[in-house]
């Protein structure tokens, strides 16, 4: 019988002593985001028939087990791609809203409202070549920042384009990562050990490839992740899939290296790069090239019929000579010679009708029932407007995310306290432990004496 409390004693010192490399790895780890808490599963041992009675055995060591909650996990990598979208979504729009810099002095709405101010100033002295001087100044400063606008829309645009491939490439890194893990994973799980360290660091690479790209996360029976983007099994255990970049009919989407048809993205950071590049801003350009081709159609129509005040007078000139990819380009005969601004409406000197039609422009319902400059505010608006909804989603999604994250740290973080009480009772079951072999060999040295 003293051989049983012997083989109790030191399985129990043995059980106790792991229970406490467990509790200092947790604490160790207590400022580790990526860590999850660990704990010892301690069974009882599986006891002995003799002479008629059942004789407990002590305790077993089971599992070292990972603190998980798997719906907070599949809730965090939902809310995280949610989250990530609206949150650069928010930041790519705050962009666009700085280049239209409006509502300000700077901004196209008022240098299309002084544009055609010019002409009315202009058609109060109609032979005054300072005042034609500044209807030139002002529509050049005009085209300026229709440039500005147009220019720095494609700049933004080509940004997107390059962080969406460097996006790319961070996550095929990720992949091929998560693809060697799962071997390793693999491995250790056949050979009957559970790799929790690997599995935490297998999770902080899907929770970063969650923040990038919209995926869907499936566990299979061997440990190994399973990770689908677009449709495509994106990794396993065999194998991880590389992804390039594609920019077709002005979409811009991710395919693999053998160019396999990928649903459209439309989550984590991938998807709203790719939905501003696609959508957002040629929608922005197109609704810019549409109000100044108008301004630009409207005021030659008008200009065209007037006459110069040269001698002979001359008639059927336009005011702008080209609008293309944002550059609007007044006439050059006119920039050589102001004199050849058509604003006598009958060719007599001194008349300004034409310089009174073009200034009315500026009034006039253009555009969908709205006028030139109402267009553009409505534009401004929209941009306004998506920027604040991205802005609103934004925080709506985080809150939403720091509260599943605050969720997974209760569940599944490291407890000082919890710990440091655990270390106090694993010591003294150790130490129980030790003094029952002391006592068991005191009785026996005792029975040795007898003989």
């Amino acid at each position: 019988m003293l051989s049983r409390i012997f083989n109790i004693s030191s399985r129990s010192l043995d059980v106790y002593r792991k229970a406490l490399d467990v509790t200092a790895h947790n604490i160790a780890n207590a400022g580790n985001k990526d860590y999850s808490r660990q704990v010892l599963n301690i069974s009882t041992a599986f006891p002995d028939k003799m002479a008629g009675f059942i004789w407990g055995a002590g305790i077993n060591m089971d599992t070292i087990q990972r603190v998980r909650n798997n719906f907070i996990e599949n809730q965090l990598r939902v809310s995280t791609q949610e989250s990530s979208f609206f949150d650069k979504q928010s930041i790519l729009l705050g962009r666009v809203e700085q280049i239209f810099t409006e509502p300000t002095e700077f901004g196209l709405s008022e240098s299309i409202t002084s544009f055609f101010n010019s002409w009315g100033e202009l058609a109060v002295a109609p032979n005054s070549y300072a005042l034609r001087e500044n209807v030139i100044a002002k529509a050049e400063n005009m085209s300026t920042r229709v440039e500005t606008i147009h220019r720095n829309l494609e700049t933004t645009k080509k940004e997107v384009f390059d962080e969406f491939k460097n996006k790319i490439d961070t996550l095929n890194g990720l992949l091929s990562n998560i693809n060697e893990l799962n071997v390793k994973i693999a491995q250790q799980v056949h050979a009957g050990f559970q790799p929790n360290d690997l599995l935490d660091s297998r999770d902080a690479m899907i929770d970063e490839v969650t923040t990038i790209v919209d995926a869907q996360v499936f566990f299979d029976s061997n440990g190994s992740a399973n990770i689908s983007i677009g449709g495509i099994l994106a990794v396993d255990l065999v194998q991880s899939i590389e992804f390039k970049i594609t920019a077709s009919n002005g979409k811009l989407n991710l395919t693999t290296l053998q160019n396999h048809d990928l649903q459209q993205i439309k989550g984590g950071e991938l998807g709203a790069l790719s939905d501003v590049y696609s959508n957002k801003i040629p929608d922005y350009l197109e609704q810019v090239d549409n109000i100044i081709n108008v301004l630009f159609n409207s005021v030659n129509q008008v200009h065209s019929t007037g006459y110069t005040i040269n001698d002979p007078p001359v008639t059927g000139i336009d005011f702008f000579s080209n609008y293309k990819n944002g550059v609007l380009r007044v006439n050059n005969e006119i920039l050589d010679d102001p004199n050849k601004i058509a604003v006598s409406a009958d060719g007599t000197s001194g008349n300004g009708d034409i310089a009174v039609q073009i200034a009315d422009i500026n009034n006039q319902p253009l555009l969908n029932g709205n006028t030139i400059v109402e267009s553009y505010s409505s534009l401004i608006s929209k941009v306004g407007n998506e920027k604040a909804t991205s802005d609103s989603l934004s925080t709506s999604t985080e809150l939403v995310l720091q509260q599943l994250k605050q969720q997974r740290a209760s569940y599944s973080g490291v407890s000082l306290d919890e710990e440091m009480a655990n270390i106090i009772k694993f010591q003294r079951s150790y130490e129980a432990s030790a003094k029952l072999i002391s006592v068991a060999d005191e009785m026996l040295q005792t029975l040795l004496n007898m003989v």
